[in-house]
């Protein structure tokens, strides 16, 4: 299981190297790529980077100070392919809630309406 700055970083490397190839990766331009509320220093990238080759998620061919050669490995692509499922589950659930909603909204408005004009005939023809 890995956090979700992890799988950040994951999905950046996994962009960049789309081929299953190896690429080489600087730690500034990793740390650029990631979304502003997440923004992390240096050595958490480092971490985060070890953490992922420990887990078989990536391999790390060589690194130069803050230059790595990395590859994603195939349970890094199942890991990202993973999360997509989840994804789209989750917006389906909401697209259905949402789908259930307005069906009980207009229901309700078409019940409104329909005691609305009931009231109005009744009334015009005085029965």
């Amino acid at each position: 299981m890995i956090d979700i700055k992890s799988k950040i970083v994951l999905t950046i490397l996994a962009k960049e190297a789309s081929n299953g190839g190896y690429k080489i990766f600087e730690i500034p331009d990793i740390i650029q790529s990631m979304p502003k509320h997440y923004r992390i220093d240096t050595d958490a990238v480092k971490h985060i980077l070890s953490h992922l080759e420990r887990q078989d998620i990536i391999s790390i061919k060589y690194d130069d100070d803050d230059t790595y050669c990395i590859a994603v490995l195939p349970y890094g692509y199942e890991i990202l392919e993973n999360m997509g499922r989840k994804n789209e589950k989750t917006q389906t659930d909401e697209t259905l809630f949402k789908k259930c909603f307005y069906f009980f909204l207009s229901a309700l408005f078409g019940g409104i309406i329909a005691s609305i004009l009931i009231f109005i005939i009744l009334k015009i023809a005085k029965i």
